[in-house]
């Protein structure tokens, strides 16, 4: 059976979050170097497994969520990059995830547009955001890489974070 949310890219494989990813998901979200400037911080097991519940349950409702991302060759397990509401109200967002060892390489980036492109061109999101602390160049650089544009910047306990978007284009349609 073909997976109609299921992406591929060069050296990718992006398929919707499930049970199977359980065991990836907690040492991803247990991980202070991969999780600690997520909202909400780092999670233990019991958190992660809601949330696995939650997200599952968003596809159902929305058509787009949160892909666990595996490398082509091999299969192992990258980290994470989706499309979620956020609670703040500021509307739909990018988010994204990663091992420290799946970092460097430009996998953030291809997992990110590859996201990205579903959001505007499959889900038909007219308008997606991304939000990364000032302090998170490579987030920052990676949210630049694949086309979104800074608009704004607020703070939260404390902490300045910048608000990116990306706006389909009629022509693209």
């Amino acid at each position: 059976m073909i997976n109609p949310w299921r992406l591929a890219t060069a050296r990718l494989i992006m398929t919707p979050v499930a049970p199977s990813d359980l065991r990836d998901l907690i040492a991803l979200k247990a991980n202070p170097l991969a999780f600690a400037q997520m909202l909400g911080g780092v999670r233990d097991a019991r958190q992660t497994a809601e949330e696995l519940a939650q997200d599952i349950q968003y596809w159902g409702r929305h058509g787009y969520g949160i892909w666990s991302i595996r490398a082509r060759a091999g299969g192992h397990f990258l980290g994470i990059t989706g499309l979620m509401h956020r609670a703040d109200g500021l509307g739909i967002a990018l988010r994204f995830a990663y091992l420290p060892e799946a970092r460097g390489a430009g996998l953030a980036s291809e997992a990110a547009a590859a996201a990205l492109a579903f959001g505007h061109y499959t889900a038909g999101l007219p308008r997606i955001i991304a939000v990364a602390r000032d302090q998170n160049h490579a987030s920052r650089t990676i949210l630049g890489a694949i086309g979104m544009t800074e608009e704004s910047t607020f703070f939260r306990q404390g902490i300045e974070l910048r608000i990116y978007k990306s706006e389909r284009q009629p022509n693209n349609e």
